[in-house]
């Protein structure tokens, strides 16, 4: 298997060194139950703005409801549908527009749910998973198939399961991308020290 560890520029923990977002998933071993229930534990707990909890997350396992997990992978866009069929398990992240206690605006909503789905990212890494995040998927779609309200807005798919080898992929091109070289910016273009464009350190 691939070791795809993020070369850092100081030592950090490593659930977030060997977090990344593959492709190849192996079609042959499936997520179980306590697995699932552990990546939802861990999207219940991340921290919301005055405790909120505005996501809520949609879940399909192919080896319990295949009809629904197909339906979800229908609203995928054209180059996902080319991986992520063998993924056993896929999420659907939305954030809600509103605060429940007093009908509110929540305008921290979407950066909350981002928070939750990367605890449920991390959380795979622990398991034994890995956790691909997608932005593309037909939103409308969604929304009519799997009764989406109108405050809560789709933010991504999350397809879940046991990382396969770069050869399984069959599309060249996104094998290809599974192959490149993983890369960050410099620290110094996107983290300033007290002053915007002020590089930190």
């Amino acid at each position: 298997m691939q070791n795809r560890n993020a070369i850092t520029s100081v030592p950090i923990n490593e659930l977030s060194t060997k977090r990344w977002s593959p492709r190849a998933f192996d079609v042959q071993r499936g997520v179980t139950p306590v697995q699932t229930a552990a990546l939802i534990e861990a999207a219940r707990w991340a921290p919301s703005c005055l405790g909120a909890e505005p996501w809520r997350f949609l879940v399909w396992n192919l080896a319990t409801d295949a009809a629904g997990w197909q339906q979800a992978f229908d609203c995928l866009s054209d180059n996902n549908r080319k991986w992520a069929g063998k993924a056993p398990l896929l999420f659907l992240a939305c954030a809600g527009a509103t605060f429940e206690h007093n009908g509110q605006p929540n305008r921290w909503s979407h950066y909350d749910t981002g928070m939750a789905a990367l605890a449920l990212s991390l959380e795979a890494v622990a398991q034994g998973l890995v956790a691909h995040q997608m932005g593309g998927f037909d939103i409308a779609r969604t929304r009519a198939e799997f009764g989406v309200p109108e405050d809560f807005m789709p933010m991504a798919m999350i397809a879940v399961g046991y990382q396969a080898e770069p050869e399984t992929i069959e599309d060249e091109e996104t094998r290809q991308k599974e192959l490149k070289a993983r890369a960050r910016k410099p620290v110094a273009e996107r983290f300033y020290g007290g002053r915007w464009g002020k590089p930190v350190g």
